[in-house]
């Protein structure tokens, strides 16, 4: 890149200009009135070789002079007008150490790049647009390999920012914990979320390509996510709010293994045994002491069914001190392992359970949208999209999960039956499991029960 630069300056196309960074841009110009040439413009082209050497050789302090393309002042289009190549930075490379203290501009390196690289497309946001004529120029000028630049809308999605910028502010302000927080919507998060590269492909493939600046629904990579690991992941049973069953009638210390379907959508997974005891826990969420209508779970004098276990009906509550309900006492009925009734009764609802005797213990970390609104920057007067922040956009719960997960290798995401998709994330060690909800599944009682409660 340096000798082209150089090649510039021979062919009179480019020079080293004295003028400060406040100078340059007094002298730019504006939209409807054009540039003024700078005083340096027609240095003689040994003087720009010699000045520009001593530039790299550290000779010259920050923002002493830059290196300039000769353009033309008077274009109508402002990055045209003799834009900067070269600044001189004296500072530490992550690479190079401080070998270099003059740094190209990005419009001076982006063509040059795209041409070592032998990129053919060099696919762009459309801010980019207006900077195409100077890609087009160096590029042409230099008379080296030519890619093409085509530019689209940035993807845009809801509840979220996609700028680098806030990145580093969230990041450096302790917002999230880091840019592969599974909130973030790097790649390296939606790894770590448990995203696969298929259900990635597959929103680029729904979402399409535009000229037009539009904003997607995040909700539409959710979907995505949702309809590939449905496909893929392995269903276990989890509790991540529980409450205790004891069944009264079943033997104390029996336990006994019942057959579990690994994914009814891929007959090829199999299936696994689950082991199931007297003491069991269930999502609380799933008993109600005084059931609202159309809530068909569990409550005293109500028959449910155990997932691939047995039906069970509430014949009572324990309390503590304060009322608060503890444990569900239940009796079962031994004809139905497997979950139907030789007499042909049915129940209303299924619930997923796992076995207390049995159940590992593990760190939940429940994400949602990292902000409150669909538009960040919807804000009032005097507020920045900071204040848009979710307080709930991370909750952490210990979960009981069935022991089948318990050499599960990081990366690995399963459905928690009714709950949603997880991943077991890089801070699980052994006896320490942690997961990341991916995607929660829908849920239709939810939305009944939300409205329920806004209402009254």
């Amino acid at each position: 890149m340096y000798i082209w630069a150089q090649d510039l300056i021979r062919k009179g196309k480019a020079f080293v200009c004295d003028l400060t960074a406040e100078e340059m841009g007094q002298m730019r110009g504006t939209i409807t009135s054009p540039g003024t040439d700078s005083p340096y413009r027609n240095r003689p082209v040994a003087e720009n070789l010699d000045l520009l050497e001593r530039m790299r050789a550290g000779e010259f302090p920050d923002g002493a002079r830059t290196l300039r393309a000769k353009i033309d002042m008077a274009s109508p289009n402002i990055h045209m007008r003799d834009p900067v190549m070269y600044r001189i930075r004296h500072a530490e490379h992550h690479r190079q150490g401080d070998k270099w203290c003059i740094y190209p501009s990005y419009d001076w390196a982006h063509g040059l790049e795209d041409s070592i690289e032998g990129v053919t497309h060099s696919l762009c946001s459309l801010e980019y647009e207006i900077h195409r004529p100077l890609y087009d120029w160096f590029l042409d000028e230099l008379g080296i390999y030519h890619p093409r630049q085509i530019e689209f809308p940035r993807l845009k999605l809801t509840y979220t920012v996609m700028s680098k910028r806030r990145f580093i502010e969230l990041v450096d302000g302790g917002y999230v914990n880091g840019y592969d927080d599974p909130r973030m919507p790097t790649l390296a998060a939606m790894r770590r979320r448990g995203y696969s590269p298929e259900a990635i492909l597959e929103f680029c493939k729904r979402t399409g390509l535009t000229k037009a600046d539009s904003v997607i629904e995040i909700h539409s990579l959710e979907d995505c996510v949702r309809d590939d690991l449905n496909k893929r992941a392995l269903r276990v049973m989890a509790v991540l709010n529980p409450i205790k069953v004891v069944i009264l009638n079943y033997p104390e210390g029996q336990e006994e293994q019942v057959d579990a379907i690994n994914n009814p959508e891929d007959p090829t997974a199999g299936s696994r045994t689950v082991p199931f005891g007297r003491e069991l826990y269930i999502e609380r969420d799933d008993f109600r002491e005084v059931p609202p209508p159309k809530f068909y779970r569990l409550s005293v004098g109500r028959e449910v069914r155990l997932r691939y276990g047995y039906f069970i009906t509430c014949v009572g509550v324990a309390k503590d001190a304060d009322g608060e309900i503890t444990e569900l006492h239940c009796t079962y009925d031994p004809a139905t392992r497997g979950g139907d009734a030789p007499d042909g009764r049915k129940v209303k609802a299924t619930l997923h359970w796992v076995s207390a005797a049995h159940a590992l213990s593990a760190e939940v970390r429940l994400y949602d949208h990292l902000f409150l609104k669909s538009n960040p920057d919807d804000v009032e007067e005097g507020q920045t999209y900071f204040d848009n922040l979710n307080p709930d956009s991370l909750k952490v719960v210990t979960g009981y999960i069935e022991p089948s997960v318990v050499s599960a290798a990081v990366g690995t995401t399963y459905q928690f039956e009714r709950l949603g998709y997880f991943c077991v994330d890089k801070d699980s060690s052994k006896g320490a499991l942690v997961f990341n909800r991916t995607s929660a599944l829908r849920d239709s009682w939810g939305k009944i029960d939300k409205a329920a409660t806004k209402a009254s």
